[in-house]
């Protein structure tokens, strides 16, 4: 038997989840209300988050968080702390407004210019442009990153270096350092040789393209300021709480910052990038004292573009690592030493976790010191139908968003939270996404439910909802805000998906995810390769999701730091951390690091699959020699899904193609798969063939029971026959000696029209038993929504009608509702639906004779905040770009009997 589906069974399961409770400084009457609503929703934690607090690790904030742990503990739930006063993380509380210069962000930089040759004598000002030229092109950072401003007075200059240009870049092989031509005034004189020449100055500056007020994230003694004014200010106050009622704390999105904000802030680009001793001591020992002379092909690509490739690439290696460790690596052993786990996110957003700027270049290196895997899915991120390459985003944040990469989101972004938990031992297989925020008021139970499983089928078991606000109704800072003082006609709803989110979170903890392929990150490809091209990671994962081949990210580091993170290769299989694959795939690439070539080549030589899609690489990173990979096979993207197949790797195979069916399988005693439709409005109905062998059956998380489920034994495995309409999920777990429910077959349908009495509840009033004065709507086949009648709605529509029946086994299908559904039947309440499939079941409540039916959809509060003005000093809801969803019944009301 399954222990951890015997504790869902029996409501013993453990909590998961913990949202943001925002905090701004409210009475402690609210704050204690806001611990009951949460709690309320099946919630055993909260996430603290002070950004808009007027007095973190001020006296009110203690004040504050005295009333929470106060209430937490009396609650037995738990408390994280999200560890700045402002997003995104590195500001330590301000500290870095007046810390000393030293400690601050620094950057290397150049300015440049071009000269034609022969022409002797010419002279530069090198001291004159050892400094950031300003103009309206540079004005001071913006946004989310916005905060004071400093001007620091210790620009330094480093070095002149020329190298002949062309309008395809430099000449790498012509860089000339002229620093020592520079005069004691800083005037440069230099006889031009023949030829078009570009000189660049390089600099050293505080007085960069990103913000001046947070740390350097490539100095360990300035990410110090992290931990000493945000986090052992918390252990000073609360040091019996850590590991107790305190769990943890949460870095949101912290940057590397080398420019304030954007998604293409690839290595390359013309902007400062970051630096510190630190940096300088890599660089020296890396590219030797001279190092200098070669920057500049940093920033021009070069006629040599194995040069460019190697220098791009050994800077994004250096700072990449000197984030793990210096930021990363040490608030989590900080936070190890001290009792509590540390967790959070970068941004990943359109590529971004590959990249510098509001990233950190590397996602596996800079969450390296969490405890979780962490991602976030807000904003829009993932919805319905919206995994298209690039498709139109959404108005997030006040600015638009017209290009939202959606093949990332939603083929991407949750393997790389779930396959750093699964792979990196420091993780014990958790990952964390933060979810929901951002979406809106509009965002209701129904794209929670497809949210929830689109990130429970990748493999997360830890979520952050976004968020709990007690600040006066409407917030309209980021909704959906799921209590919202009692305004929220799905706050009940929302606590059945809560419920939901935890049982299967706690069967996928604990056990070993099994997925037959591991897929190489593509970080390291796009540092050295930009130009040349290389293949995002999401192409080849989309190809694999969906054709039913689970896989987990890997990365280069695995093959690095074997003994860190338990890689062993037997000839057979690649086993990382305790998980087994049976093929390797690798996007296209011209580069790859000297130790996963040393694999591959291992891989060739026993027989071990890796496929290299669409191209071998040429190069080794960092190195600019050539690799010779022998025996290597390439395929298309388009055959991919057939050669694995045809190497037997396979754990899932269905009956026939159905691109919109995921699935994850996870492994205690026993074998758990989890199926989701990801589809709009197509069914999935046929058999799936399993690896796993013995007696299976349904779990029905939603309703917490097990249902008989029909199958066939084989020598593969297992065949199992599957129904699943869209918004559904199911799990198939195997030999759990439970007795399963037979459903019976309900042959008999008849369409429910009436006569229909409606009346409403509206949100406004806080009370949803209150409803208005029910009124004829008369004989109904296909219900239409109200919202024509009544545009400005939200709450509780009621519809109500008679209808004679015999007791026998009996079911009632809604065709359609917006958002969630319950059925009272003869005064007898169903759970709430909260998405697709509307369907009740009412053996228990059908009598015979006449039967009273009422049926209450509950509505999103979209409509109705759109129409109330903001406050005086609050911020303004975003503007309404998309289309407004529908309220009500929509379509017929069946009624299923035997």
């Amino acid at each position: 038997m399954i222990k951890r589906l015997n504790d869902v069974l029996a409501n013993r399961g453990e909590n998961y989840i913990l949202p943001f409770f925002w905090q701004h400084g409210e009475t402690e009457e609210v704050l204690r209300e806001y611990m009951g609503a949460i709690q309320a929703c099946g919630i055993g934690a909260v996430c603290v988050e002070c950004r808009p607090h007027p007095d973190f690790c001020g006296e009110q904030w203690w004040h504050d968080m005295d009333i929470i742990l106060d209430e937490a503990r009396t609650r037995g739930m738990k408390v994280w702390i999200l560890d700045d006063a402002h997003f995104p993380t590195g500001q330590a509380n301000g500290a870095m407004a007046d810390a000393p210069a030293e400690l601050c962000k620094q950057y290397l930089f150049y300015n440049v210019c071009d000269v034609a040759g022969p022409t002797p004598a010419v002279q530069l000002d090198a001291f004159g442009l050892s400094h950031r030229i300003k103009s309206f092109f540079n004005a001071a950072p913006a946004g989310f990153h916005a905060g004071p401003v400093r001007e620091f007075d210790d620009d330094k200059f480093m070095a002149v270096v020329a190298a002949k240009a062309d309008d395809k870049g430099i000449d790498a092989s012509t860089l000339t350092n002229l620093t020592d031509l520079v005069d004691e005034n800083g005037q440069l004189f230099w006889d031009v040789p023949d030829g078009f020449w570009r000189i660049f100055v390089l600099y050293l500056t505080r007085n960069g393209m990103g913000a001046t007020h947070y740390i350097n994230m490539v100095s360990k003694e300035s990410c110090y300021q992290q931990i000493k004014a945000v986090y052992e200010p918390h252990w000073e106050h609360y040091a019996d709480d850590f590991g107790k009622t305190i769990a943890g704390f949460f870095s949101d999105e912290p940057p590397l910052g080398n420019i304030n904000g954007g998604f293409e802030n690839w290595i390359g680009n013309p902007v400062p990038i970051s630096w510190s001793d630190e940096v300088e001591a890599a660089l020296v020992e890396r590219l030797g004292a001279d190092y200098l002379t070669k920057m500049p092909a940093i920033w021009y690509p070069s006629e040599d573009d194995g040069e460019t490739a190697r220098l791009r690439y050994i800077y994004m290696d250096i700072i990449t690592r000197l984030v793990e460790k210096d930021f990363s690596l040490q608030i989590g052993d900080w936070c190890a030493e001290h009792g509590v786990r540390y967790i959070g996110h970068t941004i990943e957003d359109n590529n971004q976790h590959a990249r510098m700027g509001q990233s950190f270049g590397h996602q596996f290196r800079g969450v390296a010191g969490q405890h979780m895997g962490g991602i976030d899915c807000i904003g829009n991120q993932v919805l319905l139908g919206g995994e298209h390459d690039f498709r139109c985003g959404s108005f997030v944040r006040g600015s638009a968003t017209p290009e939202q990469d959606g093949e990332f989101y939603h083929f991407l972004l949750g393997k790389l939270g779930s396959s750093h938990g699964h792979l990196d031992p420091r993780k014990n297989g958790t990952s964390m996404c933060e979810l929901y925020g951002a979406y809106g008021w509009g965002a209701g139970t129904r794209l929670q439910k497809y949210v929830t499983d689109h990130l429970l089928v990748r493999g997360i078991n830890h979520f952050v909802p976004h968020a709990f606000s007690p600040k006066q109704f409407p917030d309209g800072d980021c909704p959906p805000h799921f209590y919202a003082h009692g305004y929220n006609p799905l706050y009940e709803g929302f606590g059945n998906l809560m419920r939901y989110m935890n049982r299967i979170s706690h069967l996928f903890n604990g056990g070993t995810a099994v997925a037959p392929v591991g897929l190489l990150y593509h970080a390291e490809a796009e540092w050295a390769g930009r130009e040349e091209g290389y293949m995002l990671t999401q192409k080849p994962a989309r190809v694999l999701h969906e054709n039913q081949i689970d896989f987990e990210i890997i990365w280069a580091d695995l093959f690095t730091e074997t003994e860190r993170f338990g890689t062993v290769f037997d000839g057979k299989a690649l086993t990382i951390n305790g998980q087994s694959f049976g093929a390797v795939v690798v996007p296209y690439t011209r580069y790859v690091t000297r130790d996963f070539a040393a694999f591959v080549e291992k891989a060739n030589e026993s027989g071990f699959p890796v496929l290299f899609v669409d191209g071998l690489p040429v190069k080794y990173c960092g190195e600019n020699t050539s690799v010779e990979l022998s025996g290597c096979r390439v395929v298309s993207l388009t055959e991919l899904p057939a050669v694995l197949r045809e190497l037997g790797v396979c754990d899932v195979t269905a009956c026939h193609a159905f691109d919109g069916l995921r699935y994850y399988h996870y492994r205690h005693e026993n074998d758990i798969y989890m199926f989701s439709n990801e589809t709009t409005g197509d069914t999935f109905t046929g058999w799936v063939q399993l690896s796993a062998k013995g007696t299976p059956v349904f779990y029905n998380a939603m309703d917490n029971c097990i249902q008989a489920a029909e199958f066939e034994a084989n020598d593969q495995g297992t065949r199992v026959k599957l129904t699943l309409a869209p918004y559904e999920s199911t799990l198939i777990c195997f030999n759990t000696d439970l007795e399963a429910v037979c459903s019976p077959t309900l042959t008999n349908e008849t369409t429910l029209t009436g006569p229909w009495d409606i009346c409403y509840s509206d949100a406004m009033e806080r009370n949803f038993t209150k409803f208005n004065e029910a009124h004829s709507i008369g004989e109904i086949e296909n219900f239409e929504s109200p919202a024509k009648r009544h545009p400005k709605f939200s709450g509780v529509v009621r519809y109500s009608c008679r209808f004679d029946s015999k007791a026998a086994p009996a079911a009632l299908e809604l065709e359609n509702a917006y958002e969630a559904a319950q059925v009272t039947l003869n005064g007898k309440k169903s759970v709430i639906r909260i998405c697709p499939p509307y369907r009740f079941d009412l053996t228990e409540m059908l009598r015979d004779g006449e039967n009273e039916l009422t049926i209450d959809v509950f509505t999103t509060l979209e409509r109705a905040v759109k129409h109330i003005p903001p406050r005086a000093g609050d911020r303004p809801p975003l503007p309404t770009v998309g289309v407004l969803q529908p309220y009500g019944l929509i379509g017929k009301v069946k009624l299923f009997t035997k």
